[in-house]
């Protein structure tokens, strides 16, 4: 059994090459649905109702230390940018032993915002471009843990289409 402890290391690549001069941490996007607030007779107050296939804007803000060719291209906002986020988590096994399991993440997306940054003698720019997620995938040892395509209206968790019941009545 490995107890997962941290990301050891990870490694951001654009169409397969990798980029240079990134910040060292990156904030995945968070998986939220719209709500509606339900209330009324038989019910004993409100609750906030989800929406399931339908999620709010994703944001992936990608840091770098200074503007440079790679931050500048992700900076186009006519196309849409494929980036694979690819590192190791860190876990312990029984016997104590430290062993490192591959972890990916996929997303496509469009610019949404660039920030060149500030100029300071003797420090980074703190250059960050902004993604508007259209799809993603999380990946541990291989296997698909989440996986959302807005374009093509795919939600699975654990392989697990979440939809496919909603899509078999329409």
């Amino acid at each position: 059994m490995n107890i997962p402890t941290k990301i050891a290391k990870y490694e951001v690549y654009k169409d397969g090459v990798k980029l240079i001069g990134r910040g060292e941490e990156m904030t995945l996007p968070s998986f939220e649905t719209p709500t509606n607030t339900v209330s009324g007779a038989g019910i004993l107050g409100e609750y906030e109702d989800p929406t399931p296939g339908y999620f709010n804007e994703q944001e992936l803000p990608i840091p770098f230390r200074v503007m440079s060719k790679e931050a500048a291209s992700l900076a186009n906002m006519l196309k849409a940018h494929h980036l694979a986020i690819r590192g190791g988590v860190q876990g312990n096994t029984d016997d104590g032993d430290i062993e490192f399991t591959p972890i990916r993440v996929v997303v496509r997306g469009l610019t949404k915002k660039c920030e060149p940054g500030k100029l300071k003698a003797a420090n980074s720019m703190e250059t960050s471009v902004t993604l508007s997620i259209r799809y993603i995938l999380i990946e541990v040892d291989g296997e698909p843990l989440i996986e959302l395509n807005k374009i093509r209206g795919k939600y699975a968790v654990n392989g697990v289409d979440q939809l496919a019941a909603l899509e078999a009545m329409c």
